[in-house]
């Protein structure tokens, strides 16, 4: 499944939910599968600098794939790290540089977000696509 089918099978899934409230709880509930750092690897590099709450992103290359992971200290910020992984982890460098960001709002989710918490996905991208295009370089 690539990046825009993934993004389509979040849609349908927040499609099924009648109110904004239902749609956080099931980014909350997305978060129950959240995973952690080690702590030598939360550091000022991987640091999410924007983010509404305390939030890393470690982003290696494996042979033209761009390794992601995550862990964030909220309960929004562990179920939208837990989405965001799933779209963007583990992909060819290529296709992530190549995926626009904007489909995001495809899901109907981000204008749930407050100005602050959209603040937090754009430096969240912005990590997202500095490590994919060092990958690129390197």
């Amino acid at each position: 499944m690539n990046m825009e089918e993934t993004v389509a099978r979040y849609k349908e899934d927040f499609e099924l939910f009648p109110t904004n409230n239902d749609k956080l709880e099931y980014i909350f509930d997305l978060g129950k599968k959240h995973t952690t750092l080690p702590d030598e690897e939360k550091n000022e590099s991987t640091y999410v600098h924007g983010c509404a709450s305390d939030a890393w992103l470690v982003g290696e290359c494996k042979d033209g794939i761009l390794v992601l992971r995550g862990e964030g200290t909220s309960e929004m910020a562990k179920g939208m790290l837990t989405l965001l992984l799933d779209i963007f982890a583990n992909r060819p460098v290529d296709e992530v540089l190549g995926f626009d960001p904007a489909k995001l709002h495809d899901m109907g989710v981000v204008e749930l977000l407050s100005p602050v918490r959209q603040q937090s996905l754009e430096a969240f991208l912005n990590m997202v696509y500095g490590y994919a295009k060092k990958c690129k370089e390197a």
